[in-house]
């Protein structure tokens, strides 16, 4: 058994002042996933306390029954950084609008993926969460997702869902003029991409597919440089 930790925004509005935080399913669906399969998770956020929920991903009567377990560990979080990280073998951050706001500006939260990379622990995002990447610099300058191989919310995606003018940055484009080799699929179409032990997804319809990821990788089986799925 492994243990994963989980770190969720705490931001919860857009620039237009719209209600925006998690996105429901990214955590959900990997919660589940990684639970079921008798990995121990740990779910933490940016500032602790309750995790704002975008209204927009708000789940049916069927999945709010379904992934009850998962959300109930929003009403009351621990802040990530009163952890300790190296008490976990992976981290995973799930997405939602939020995650534009603040997790690209937290140093110690870079300093925690940096420590990750370091000691070959697993990193994963999904969705809007690899904006995490857009604030990470190495010592000499050097964008931490510079040459790696990615997948996030696509531009096009972006202007799909009217929120261009609500964030900070488009993803797709900040990403690439870091350097960072992004991979994109049709709109809401699932897409992985695993670099090394670097995991991320495209969209919302891509969370189940991380959480494969990240327990293949706990798993210990064989790693390649790059898989798109």
């Amino acid at each position: 058994m492994s243990k994963i930790l989980f770190i969720l925004t705490s931001h919860d509005r857009m620039l237009n002042g719209e209600p925006t935080g998690l996105w429901a399913e990214e955590h959900a669906v990997p919660y589940l996933a990684l639970t079921q399969a008798g990995h121990e998770v740990t779910v933490a956020s940016m500032a602790g306390g309750r995790v704002p929920v975008d209204p927009k991903s708000k789940p049916t009567p069927e999945q709010a029954l379904l992934w009850k377990r998962a959300l109930d560990r929003l009403a009351d979080t621990p802040a990530f950084d009163t952890l300790d990280d190296d008490a976990f073998d992976a981290v995973y951050l799930p997405g939602g609008h939020g995650t534009v706001f603040d997790l690209p500006y937290d140093k110690k939260l870079h300093d925690l993926l940096f420590r990750y990379e370091a000691s070959g622990r697993v990193i994963a995002a999904v969705c809007h969460a690899p904006a995490v990447f857009a604030g990470m610099r190495r010592g000499d300058g050097t964008p931490f997702i510079a040459g790696r191989h990615v997948a996030a919310f696509t531009d096009g995606e972006e202007r799909a869902v009217d929120g261009t003018e609500k964030v900070p940055f488009l993803l797709e484009t900040r990403l690439k003029q870091l350097g960072a080799i992004h991979h994109a699929k049709a709109d809401w179409t699932p897409n992985v991409i695993r670099d090394g032990r670097l995991i991320t997804g495209q969209n919302p319809q891509s969370s189940a597919a991380v959480a494969e990821q990240v327990l293949l990788l706990l798993s210990r089986r064989p790693v390649f440089e790059t898989l798109a799925a």
